[in-house]
């Protein structure tokens, strides 16, 4: 084994043809981007690597984020899991709307061991809550090393909770809620699906995982195929698991709940968007989560875009590929909280 714990003897897979080509767009834009982007985290840079994002990584103030009033926003703590410290949510809403609205509750990527709740909220609030009149909540978990799992995923928990039971508070519907999030986010999204409804908690109606990192034992075949190629690859995903599971990597009773591929009960759960690149470490993992959710009986609609890699719309948001995925998943967001709305009425 490797000091990553990866294993060092050759690849279970035959690759021999290569990885999949990049989009033509999305390769200028990442070879724009510079090798800087495309380093491995490392056990060894991991803390000065989390030093320059905590820098460097957008934090927008609240005043910044309502936009001279086009949203109302406001920072909350609420109490954390039993015993635990408290959570801090940012909760957001276009300015004006009177009466409860539908309810994005998201939490952002950075591999578990990078981001911040304020970062992603520009984009969020601009792109589907102005247009879908939607309030959104993004929640600050606590990143790994520094707390270890389970506390980012009951992190996640005690906000979802507190939201729900204070939804009048809120101005949000507590029947009309939707969990999501991108990469570390997306699988945390993916757990706190599995976590809510085993533990009877709040119910979503919807779960958006945008490539989402959900299986710990990092041995795909994309994750072979895309070693040393994707900007987030087997090196980094290994250092950012081990970062979470701490002496828990890899053991073989490890929860669904750290690493929602372990599931072996994947029924009851909301529809699912499962959205992943063709190019990136998380393909299989992705596609694999969604054909469970089939075979348990659910619904879930997948995406793979071809030629993407990970976060490929983050880095290259005009390419037309990141468009086409922008798209889709505003949608299934609004076909979603359409099916919703419909069945609440019908139910009056």
């Amino acid at each position: 084994m490797s000091a990553l714990g990866i294993p060092s003897e050759p690849s279970p897979f035959p690759l021999d043809c290569g990885a999949p080509p990049f989009d033509p767009e999305l390769s200028v834009a990442l070879a724009a981007l510079g090798a800087g982007v495309r380093q491995p985290f490392t056990p060894e840079n991991l803390a000065a690597r989390q030093e320059r994002d905590a820098a460097v990584r957008p934090r927008p103030t609240v005043r910044d984020l309502r936009a001279d009033g086009l949203f109302e926003v406001e920072e909350l703590r609420v109490p954390g899991a039993s015993g635990g410290a408290d959570v801090t949510l940012v909760s957001a809403r276009p300015a004006g709307l009177t009466g409860p609205l539908p309810l994005l509750y998201y939490m952002h990527g950075g591999g578990m061991i990078t981001g911040n709740a304020w970062s992603v909220l520009p984009r969020l609030l601009r792109e589907w809550a102005l247009p879908l009149e939607l309030a959104v909540v993004s929640v600050e978990y606590r990143l790994a090393p520094q707390a270890r799992y389970p506390g980012p995923v009951e992190d996640c928990y005690a906000g979802f909770v507190w939201a729900a039971e204070h939804a009048a508070e809120l101005g949000i519907d507590a029947d009309r809620v939707v969990i999501g999030g991108k990469s570390a986010g997306g699988g945390l999204a993916a757990a706190l699906a599995l976590l809510t409804r085993d533990r009877g908690g709040p119910t979503p109606i919807g779960q958006l995982l945008l490539c989402p990192m959900l299986d710990d034992r990092n041995e795909t075949f994309s994750g072979h195929q895309m070693a040393g190629i994707d900007i987030w690859d087997r090196t980094s995903n290994t250092t950012a698991w081990q970062a979470l599971l701490g002496d828990r990597y890899g053991a073989a009773d490890l929860p669904p709940y750290a690493a929602p591929a372990r599931a072996t009960n994947l029924s009851g759960l909301p529809p699912a968007y499962i959205e992943v690149g063709s190019a990136e470490t998380f393909r299989d993992e992705g596609v694999a989560y969604a054909n469970a959710i089939w075979q348990a009986g659910g619904q879930a609609e997948l995406h793979v875009w071809p030629g993407a890699f990970h976060g490929f719309d983050t880095f290259a948001p005009r390419a037309a590929l990141s468009q086409d995925a922008r798209d889709a998943r505003f949608r299934w967001l609004r076909r979603v909280l359409a099916q919703s709305g419909a069945s609440s009425g019908s139910a009056c």
